[in-house]
C-alpha cells in the first residue's frame, strides 16, 4: 500500500549520507534522485522506498509530532545492525533494540534531523 515515505532535511548533504551508509546495512541503494531529493529502494519492483528532500515551500524542515517510519527487514540481526549503525551515524537512541510483545523485535532512532524511525523483525 505505501509507496514511499519522504523526510525533509535542513541539511542535504548530511542527510544524503547518514542514509547512504544506514540504509546500505540493509542492501538499499540510491532509486531516484535530483537536486532536492534522494529516494533509496531495494531495487524490487514495487516495494516502498523512503527518501529525503528539501522543502518545496523553502521553509525549514521540521519533524512531524508523531510521526514515524518503520523499516521492515527480515531478521533480528539486521534490526540490531541498522539501530547500531544509526548511533554510530550520530543518530539519537529513541528506544533500545529487543522484543517488544512476544515476536515483536524492534529498536527506535531519530535521524540527524530528528525524524523519527524504527526498524524491525516479526518473528
Amino acid at each position: 500500500m505505501i509507496g514511499y515515505v519522504t523526510l525533509g532535511t535542513n541539511d542535504f548533504d548530511r542527510a544524503a549520507k547518514f542514509y547512504d551508509e544506514l540504509l546500505g546495512t540493509i542492501d538499499c541503494k540510491r532509486g531516484m534522485e535530483g537536486d532536492t531529493f534522494i529516494a533509496w529502494t531495494n531495487g524490487q519492483r514495487g516495494q516502498a522506498m523512503i527518501s529525503i528532500i528539501k522543502p518545496h515551500d523553502k521553509q525549514p524542515a521540521t519533524v512531524g509530532n508523531g510521526v514515524m517510519v518503520a523499516l521492515a527487514v527480515d531478521s533480528r540481526e539486521k534490526v540490531d545492525a541498522v539501530h547500531a549503525k544509526a548511533l554510530e551515524l550520530g543518530g539519537k537512541d529513541e528506544g533500545a533494540v529487543g522484543l517488544r510483545g512476544d515476536t515483536f523485535y524492534a529498536g527506535y532512532f531519530r535521524d540527524l534531523d530528528g525524524n523519527k524511525l524504527n526498524v524491525f523483525y516479526i518473528g
